[in-house]
Formats: structure tokens, C-alpha cells, sequence
């Protein structure tokens, strides 16, 4: 993949943030208010909410983009690309709309792009000290960015982070299929087949307490299952001449 670049008549180039969300409304008036510092336009991509989160965005300021039901994390996350696609965006900041990711950090995820310097950028909760992360989560992510790094040059900290920006180069020809919380290692891994240039900053993460159960336990390794066929299918990709690994 190319050098980042902008415009070549040297314009400002145009920052959208998409924010996916479901049943968020609590949060996402906020989070809409304080990301429209830092971007040229905010897109929040309601995956089907029936709480008024789609209204409360718009009355923040957002452009909102409605499923008509519930289709899970890789389709909202589909749609935050297709939204930047669509409003001519040079940039894409991604961050989730329930609260978590703090939008007075996306600066720190732009400025690599904006100097040239990535293709995509990673809010990685594991280069911050500011996180205080349930054990059971610290340690799903771990196993999970294990797996995607195993046999490849190219090493991240936090495979999991939905927190991150993206250059146009790369979000508009990323053809995702995943459809739930795996569409993140699929991203990443289609970026670097690209030869994309990946870099990761420190970011915090608010989590409201919980405790494992059998649904995240299930969702664990539902994502894990998904990195071992998607790292698989890259390594067979690569062994017959398609790329970086």
C-alpha cells in the first residue's frame, strides 16, 4: 500500500467520526457533543436501538444512519465505513457510542494519519496505564491478540480495540464479510494482506463493573475460533505469493 497522502491540492483533509451504537441513548448525546470538536462531521450508526438513541444523536448534531433491526457489530461496523464512503471522508475515526472510549482522545488517533505517518491507527488499551480492565476481558484480549499475531511480522498489542482511524486508502476497499465482533481481526488482517502501515497509541477505556458468564465466555471463543480461520485462510493466501502476512 502507498505512503499516506491527502489531497493533492494540499486542502485540510476531512475527518469523519462513525460512531456504532445500540440502546445507547444515555451516552451518545454526550459522546456526539464532544466528538464534533475534534472531526469535520459525526455519523452515529444506530444498529436498530428502540430506546431513542437514533434521536438523541440527531439532536446532538449527528447524521444518523438506522438499521431497520438489531444485525450485530459487523454490520454496524460495515455501515461506518459505507457512511465515510459515502460523505467523502479522508480520514475515519471509529469509536463505540456506549460511553467507553473518551472522544477528547481521538486526536491522538488522528495525528499519525494526518502527518503521514499510518495507514490505520490503534487505540490500544495495553500501552496505558489508565485502564482499569476486568481480569476475564484483560485476558480474552490477550489470548485473542496471541492468536492474530502468531507467524506475522507485523505485531499489534490489542486486537480487539474498536477504537481506532483509518486513511481513505484503506477504508474504501476493505470487502468485509464478518458479522459480529471478529469484523475487528478481519479488518486488521485485510489491512495488513495490503501492506498497510499500522501503528497503535495509548488510549483509556471506561468499563461499568461486571463478572464473567456464559455469554461472554461464548463470545470469547467464538472471536478466537474466528481469528484461528481468518489467520489461516492469510497464511494460505501468502504461501501462494498474495502478500504481507
Amino acid at each position: 500500500m502507498p505512503q499516506p497522502s491527502h489531497s493533492s491540492q494540499g486542502t485540510k483533509p476531512k475527518v469523519v467520526a462513525a460512531i456504532p451504537c445500540f440502546n445507547t441513548k444515555r451516552f451518545i448525546e454526550d459522546i456526539v457533543s464532544r466528538t464534533k470538536k475534534y472531526v469535520d462531521q459525526v455519523v452515529a450508526v444506530d444498529d436498530g436501538s428502540y430506546d431513542g438513541t437514533a434521536e438523541a444523536a440527531r439532536a446532538a448534531g449527528a447524521l444518523v444512519t438506522s438499521h431497520d433491526q438489531n444485525r450485530g457489530y459487523g454490520e454496524a461496523i460495515r455501515s461506518c465505513f459505507e457512511a465515510a464512503r459515502a460523505n467523502t471522508a479522508d480520514v475515519l475515526v471509529i469509536l463505540d457510542g456506549d460511553g467507553q472510549h473518551n472522544p477528547d482522545e481521538i486526536p491522538r488517533l488522528l495525528a499519525p494519519i494526518l502527518r503521514g505517518e499510518a495507514n490505520l491507527v490503534i487505540g490500544s488499551r495495553f500501552l496505558s496505564n489508565k485502564v482499569d480492565m476486568p481480569n476475564y476481558r484483560k485476558l480474552g484480549i490477550s489470548v485473542i491478540t496471541f492468536l492474530f499475531n502468531l507467524g506475522s511480522r507485523t505485531k499489534i498489542s490489542d486486537a480487539q480495540s474498536g477504537f481506532r482511524s483509518y486513511h481513505r486508502k484503506l477504508f474504501s476497499d476493505l470487502p468485509l464479510t464478518e458479522k459480529g465482533m471478529s469484523i475487528s481481526i478481519e479488518t486488521l488482517e485485510m489491512a495488513r494482506r495490503k501492506g498497510a502501515i499500522i501503528k497503535e497509541v495509548p488510549v483509556t477505556c471506561r468499563y461499568a463493573p461486571s463478572t464473567p458468564n456464559l455469554k461472554a465466555i461464548r463470545h470469547g471463543l467464538c472471536v478466537a475460533l474466528a481469528v484461528i480461520k481468518i489467520r489461516f485462510k492469510s497464511l494460505f493466501w501468502n504461501s501462494l505469493g498474495g502478500g504481507n502476512a
